[in-house]
């Protein structure tokens, strides 16, 4: 697949819940699919899929609020809160009936939604995201969610986090006008304060766990194969509590979006061709 140009995805804002959102939109189709963030990124991680999946679907593609350049507000920093978010995205967007891809921190966002709003949702594909309980992640994102004192985390500087973070991509270099993007996303306090989503872990991790058996939306698992971050436990976890899932690992490390587009886009086209269907 040939690298897409920036020009693919045209940045554009409106107010949802009294929140700027900054979102992108591809031309109508008949199906419809909500592309969520990843963190500490932004829409434009999408930007190697997006023209291959924009001709079957109608895209969407948001940054969350308070990622990426949507407005924070600080009471939807959770997985759960922002769940219930995401359910007035696809009502401002007259979308009755849309999938979602929400890796990363979309995947307990996405989970959470279909919990608390059956049927609204036709499919998840998630992953990447922390899910286990008792907590399984790695690396300094395991620093993040668990370390007390979250105040020394104000004395760092944000664009260092996400060039680190950005350094463990493999096999993608990424254009610099992203990576400008994904920089401008988390300046001054941006950062710092979007850690709260989640240190919300270790309170509404398990919350979760006792509403997975219940969701009945079909969900696409999609798990790095070498990701130290959100090892595979959090992916296993899922596969093994969610009543109706396929669950897919790609040789891939925790960006896996962007290290292996191909097999991404390959495992969303036949989910969204049918296999949400089938499972």
């Amino acid at each position: 697949m040939s690298t897409t140009t920036t020009a693919a995805i045209q940045p554009q804002y409106r107010t949802i819940d009294g929140v700027s959102i900054r979102f992108a939109e591809s031309e109508q189709h008949e199906d419809h699919a909500i592309l969520l963030n990843p963190w500490p990124e932004s829409m434009f991680a999408w930007e190697q899929l997006w023209l291959r999946l924009s001709e079957q679907m109608h895209l969407v593609a948001i940054d969350l609020p308070g990622f990426g350049l949507s407005e924070r507000r600080a009471d939807l920093l959770s997985p759960k809160a922002m769940g219930g978010f995401l359910i007035k995205v696809a009502d401002a967007f007259d979308l009755a009936q849309a999938h979602v891809v929400g890796p990363d921190i979309g995947t307990g966002t996405a989970l959470f939604a279909a919990a608390e709003s059956p049927g609204r949702l036709l499919s998840l594909a998630v992953g990447s995201g922390g899910t286990a309980v008792p907590i399984q992640l790695g690396g300094v994102l395991k620093e993040w969610v668990e370390n007390p004192d979250f105040d020394s985390y104000r004395l760092a500087d944000p664009r260092q986090i996400v060039t680190a973070a950005m350094g463990s991509i493999q096999k993608y270099e990424i254009p610099e006008r992203v990576r400008e993007d994904y920089l401008a996303g988390y300046v001054g306090d941006r950062f710092v304060e979007s850690m709260r989503y989640v240190r919300a872990y270790p309170e509404q991790l398990p919350i979760l766990r006792d509403l997975l058996p219940g969701i009945q939306t079909p969900v696409q698992i999609i798990q790095g194969a070498r990701d130290t971050a959100v090892p595979a436990a959090n992916g296993e976890f899922l596969r093994d509590r969610l009543p109706r899932n396929k669950y897919d690992v790609i040789d891939a490390g925790h960006f896996s979006w962007e290290e292996a587009p191909d097999e991404y886009a390959e495992i969303l086209l036949s989910w969204w061709g049918g296999g949400w269907q089938a499972v």
